[in-house]
């Protein structure tokens, strides 16, 4: 994501979070960070449909934003946008990657847990329509300099 991507990203916030939904400030103060922020549009020919980001301040990374527009879900946009994100925690020495999601939201909900993400605590009426968030955690095991993830006995 470009200075120049953030009107159309603050559109399309509005249009898919209305009620919880980024100024398109917070965006500009989220790429004015670059050492822990990273943040990413995915477009087709029509412009920008879906974009993500994620803070990283070791060990832990989060997940702040991650959408796609309705019309183009399906296609492996939001798994691609997340495979993105998750690589980058790892680029940056994370152990963990959390994010929120609503818990009226099964289909981001069943997207993170293909991914691995484990639901590990919930946080009462989170959203500004009451709907409580749940947090998610996917823990990322330390590599190797060989490439090889250890495993917790910290064995390859």
């Amino acid at each position: 994501m470009t200075l120049d991507d953030v009107p159309a990203v603050g559109a399309l916030e509005h249009q898919l979070f209305p009620i919880d939904a980024w100024p398109v400030q917070m965006f500009l103060d989220e790429l004015s960070q670059p050492e822990t922020r990273r943040y990413l549009v995915a477009e087709t020919s029509e412009g920008i449909v879906g974009y993500a980001g994620l803070m990283c301040i070791e060990p832990i990374a989060d997940v702040q934003t991650i959408a796609v527009v309705p019309g183009h879900e399906g296609r492996g946009i939001g798994s691609t946008l997340l495979t993105q994100l998750i690589d980058e925690a790892r680029h940056r020495g994370a152990a963990d990657v959390l994010l929120e999601v609503r818990a009226d939201n099964p289909r981001a909900q069943q997207l993170y847990v293909r991914f691995g993400f484990e639901q590990i605590h919930v946080r009462p009426r989170y959203y500004r329509d009451g709907v409580d968030a749940l947090i998610m955690r996917l823990h990322l095991p330390a590599a190797h300099p060989d490439g090889h993830e250890a495993t917790e006995a910290g064995q390859v």
